[in-house]
């Protein structure tokens, strides 16, 4: 199998032979990773809970921490789901990895679509499966909203969404997900989004692709999942705690499968994520870190302030030379757009002339780097 490089490793590679200038604190802005103390009801659960790792887990999960998982649906989204609707993952990257291995199995030719740019695990899997690809092209005309091909997406055999979008922070309404299910039904392929940062938002809560399966009359969420993680919302990606919720008749036999993966969530991880799917006071502080955060990004940057996820998908001339320009003179590292698409059939990459920042540091530091992205901008 030929993999692409992942971003962090293009990026490496960018700035390998660049002497950032000594003169400044490094800043790193390039990784979704909420740079703050899990909270510490979290980290004192997981410590009273070290004793059960005398003991296997088991691959559908304790019963504590589904009901937990089951108990945020609820509560976040107002949809009932039954234990054959859920199962605890060992976060989402490995279900986005072997998830359509399982599905696409027995399929001859397999076709995969999914958003461009992409978290590259999507990638990943397309390459595994020995999919055809189709991206759903996602840039400043369309509103980084993917456009709908009904001609290309009636061949799909699965279709993997993310919103809120990483990395262009965009979002879909209840109407615009519902839509998607609607294809979903019609083409009868099956439609997952990767709803990981639906907790981090500034104002209005984004909605989830369940609630827009229930909104067309799906009540079985026929050929419709979600994934979602505590990563973002709890500070806590070292937990690696997701799931994967729906299509109950998908979903048993994923399990099946999921019990010769190997992937199940040690114990006392397992009790520690119970504790922070159940509360949500801490999610809510995370969010005024990272609203105040966009308020800083405006003022010094002028950006408007997105409806979701910590990301800036800040608009430059030209990203790589920008990137190695800003890490040699300011000592701040970014991501270049083009290290998370790919080229669209017309030859252009809907990153280009994109930057990622991630506000995932105090306001203080976020400040700092801020300003000297500004500066860098204006020579």
């Amino acid at each position: 199998m030929n993999f692409e490089p992942y971003p962090f490793e293009k990026l490496n590679a960018l700035l390998q032979d660049i002497t950032p200038n000594p003169a400044y604190t490094p800043s790193v802005l390039t990784i979704g990773e909420p740079q703050f103390e899990t909270p510490a009801f979290i980290q004192e659960k997981l410590c009273a809970s070290s004793a059960l790792l005398q003991k296997y887990p088991k691959t559908t999960g304790e019963a504590s921490l589904r009901e937990a998982m089951l108990s945020f649906v609820k509560k976040r989204f107002n949809v009932t789901l039954t234990n054959e609707e859920i199962i605890p993952t060992f976060g989402t990257r490995e279900v986005l990895f072997n998830f359509p291995q399982f599905l696409l199995f027995d399929k001859k030719e397999p076709v995969m679509a999914y958003t461009n740019p992409f978290y590259q695990i999507y990638e990943g899997a397309a390459i595994a499966t020995r999919s055809q690809t189709i991206h759903l092209n996602l840039d400043a005309k369309n509103n980084f909203q993917p456009k709908i091909d009904e001609d290309k997406l009636a061949s799909c055999d699965l279709v993997i969404i993310n919103f809120p979008n990483n990395p262009t922070s965009a979002t879909l309404s209840l109407e615009e997900l519902s839509k998607w299910v609607e294809l979903a039904l019609k083409y009868d392929f099956v439609l997952l989004n990767d709803e990981c940062y639906s907790e981090i938002y500034t104002k209005t809560p984004p909605p989830s692709l369940l609630e827009a399966s229930l909104a067309v009359g799906n009540t079985q969420h026929k050929n419709i999942l979600v994934i979602n993680s505590i990563s973002k919302r709890s500070c806590a990606p070292g937990l690696r705690s997701g799931f994967i919720a729906g299509d109950a008749q998908i979903l048993k036999e994923y399990m099946k499968y999921r019990t010769y993966v190997g992937c199940a969530s040690p114990l006392p991880l397992q009790s520690a994520a119970a504790a922070a799917w159940n509360d949500e006071e801490h999610v809510a502080l995370s969010r005024e870190i990272y609203t105040k955060n966009f308020a800083i990004a405006k003022e010094i940057l002028g950006v408007e302030i997105p409806e979701a996820t910590f990301y800036i998908w800040l608009r430059v001339e030209d990203a790589l030379t920008f990137t190695k320009k800003l890490y040699k003179e300011y000592n701040v590292k970014v991501l270049p757009g083009e290290f998370l698409a790919r080229e669209n059939a017309q030859g252009n990459n809907p990153g280009t002339g994109y930057i990622r920042i991630a506000l995932v540091e105090s306001e203080a530091k976020t400040k700092d780097a801020l300003q000297r992205i500004k500066e860098c901008l204006g020579e």
